[in-house]
């Protein structure tokens, strides 16, 4: 167990009645807690009433956005990594993570993301591809390896827990390069801050 384990955001994407979202989610989570390393939150993007109306530049949120972003942004202004699960719709992400993405900004800075992808055939690879290009925007560091769960209801058993003991094989990688990130730029951004 590390002294000090990296606080590590996994992030539900899905907002859907009936998702499968925390069934990978809190898969991947116990992958990431039993390591030693990190210090896991979930955030589940159900629980969290975030409206769809952004203020405009100059304006205040509303009262109920100011509710909402009270429990999610210091969450994520503490996490120092992501993995952020998404499913597939309609060849991309869903509107619910890329609100949640959108209503933040310096919380993503110089941090490392990654990515665990699910859906039917495709695993749900379509969206990732999407996201690497809006956290890019961010200033975050988003890692090469996925992990992708393709026909994802025949890939976990009743119990949660992947149908291969093992999971997919890509999970260790994966959390290894993400540690790497995170490390490193703790370590940057102490001897020198971040400027966006």
């Amino acid at each position: 167990m590390s002294e000090n384990p990296l606080p590590l955001a996994v992030i539900i994407g899905s907002v859907r009645d009936g998702r499968f979202g925390p069934t990978v989610a809190n898969w991947v989570a116990d992958q990431a807690g039993e390591r030693g390393d990190w210090d896991v939150d979930v955030i589940d993007l159900a629980e969290v009433d975030l409206p769809l109306a952004l203020p405009d530049l100059a304006g205040a949120p509303s009262p109920a956005a100011v509710e909402a972003l009270r429990t999610l942004t210091p969450r994520l202004e503490r996490a120092e990594a992501f993995v952020v699960v998404t499913p597939e719709y309609n060849h991309s992400y869903p509107a619910s993570l890329k609100n949640a993405i959108d209503w933040h900004n310096e919380q993503w800075h110089a941090k490392p993301v990654a990515f665990v992808s699910y859906g039917a055939i495709s695993g749900g690879l379509r969206p990732v591809e999407h996201l690497r290009v809006v956290f890019a925007e961010l200033h975050a560091v988003t890692i090469r390896d996925t992990v992708s769960f393709a026909n994802v209801w025949d890939q976990f058993g009743a119990d949660g827990r992947p149908v291969d003991p093992d999971g997919p094989a890509a999970t260790r990688t994966m959390l290894d390069q993400l540690a790497w990130w995170a490390w490193t730029l703790r370590d940057g951004k102490a001897a020198r801050p971040f400027a966006a």
